[in-house]
């Protein structure tokens, strides 16, 4: 049996009046450009590094959470130059240090056009008219990407109503407006009205102990600043790699990324996915479409069913293989059918 289309799934929502909601995968970036956009890019990064003393950190720490790995760096190189004498040693800590920052800045690079408008403008006003049948008719979108094509091309086209939570606060107020001080993007002050969601972070998000925060375009290119965090210590919020439970486990100690694993546990009505193949860590993100599928009065409505788009017949032969895993109604469509790009 031939699979249904997108537009007909998008036609069928319609004529039920039923909500509808998004959640974009690898196969999101991958559909722009599979060359650069590749699953666990940035680990292969750091794995290619083959420096002994990463490779035991990352074995020690038992984690591919570069940020874990990179500040339990930053905290070694303080604690050895506190207590051990050993200049060598330090040096050579040190050095690994500044390996794996550099390696992620050029993963980061490598993995992305050099800005914005290296993306036409028919991909990117194409891939904002599919966004904007979500966004305008108050669903939300959800993504496990780090990479920052979503906020781009969300940016570029001003698509209305994308709501990241993210804005400005005042740092310091005067009596005259021209000389109040606003703070950078700080997430919280649209929380309320989120309908963007990085369930995994995002490379242009940073934690900055209370705050998170959010890089902006400021007439440099925004991998550029990026490249300046790392270098000043400030790193992307983003869960890379590790089982559903390890990702699961950092989700909800950061606030930024527990709301928005919080919304996709409350959604109501449909939820479609693409480029998402709901792999074997992916378990943390059926728990939330299973919590979002039980009927709850606060929300007034329950996820009635998911709409996943496969792109071949094996990928077709992996979600009927774990249909039961969901407790909504699991329905396919043909992903090829998806004309983002």
């Amino acid at each position: 049996m031939a699979l249904q289309s997108y537009e007909s799934v998008i036609e069928y929502l319609h004529k039920k009046k039923r909500q509808k909601h998004l959640l974009l995968g690898n196969g999101f970036s991958m559909s722009y450009d599979p060359e650069i956009f590749s699953y666990n890019a940035l680990n292969r990064f750091i794995e290619e590094l083959k420096n002994p003393l990463i490779t035991k950190l990352f074995n020690i720490i038992n984690t591919k959470n570069f940020e874990l790995v990179m500040q339990s760096l930053d905290n070694f190189c303080e604690l050895a130059n506190a207590f051990s004498s050993d200049q060598e040693f330090i040096v050579q800590i040190e050095e690994a240090s500044n390996s794996l920052k550099h390696s992620l800045i050029d993963a980061v690079k490598a993995l992305h056009p050099e800005h914005v408008f290296k993306i036409s403008d028919d991909k990117s006003q194409q891939c904002a008219l599919l966004l904007k049948e979500y966004l305008t008719e108050g669903g939300n979108i959800f993504t496990t990407n780090y990479d920052i094509l979503l906020y781009w091309v969300l940016m570029r086209n001003k698509v209305p109503n994308a709501i990241d939570g993210f804005g400005r606060e005042v740092d310091q107020l005067s009596y005259n407006v021209e000389e109040i001080e606003w703070s950078e993007l700080i997430w919280g002050p649209n929380k309320s009205r989120q309908n963007v969601h990085y369930v995994h972070g995002a490379l242009p998000l940073f934690d900055a102990g209370p705050r998170v925060i959010k890089e902006e375009y400021n007439g440099n290119y925004i991998l550029e600043n990026i490249n300046k965090r790392v270098v000043n210590k400030q790193y992307p919020i983003f869960v890379t790699a590790g089982n559903a439970e390890e990702k699961l486990s950092h989700i909800l100690h950061n606030q930024y990324l527990t709301h928005c694993y919080d919304k996709l546990t409350n959604i109501t009505g449909s939820l479609v996915t693409f480029g998402f193949n709901f792999g074997e860590y992916d378990d943390h993100i059926i728990e939330a479409i299973n919590l979002a599928s039980s009927f709850n009065s606060e929300r007034n409505g329950k996820l009635f069913s998911i709409y996943i788009g496969v792109y071949n017949y094996n990928d077709e032969k992996h979600i009927n293989k774990i249909k039961h895993k969901f407790k909504c109604k699991v329905n396919l469509f043909d992903a090829k059918t998806v004309k983002f790009w």
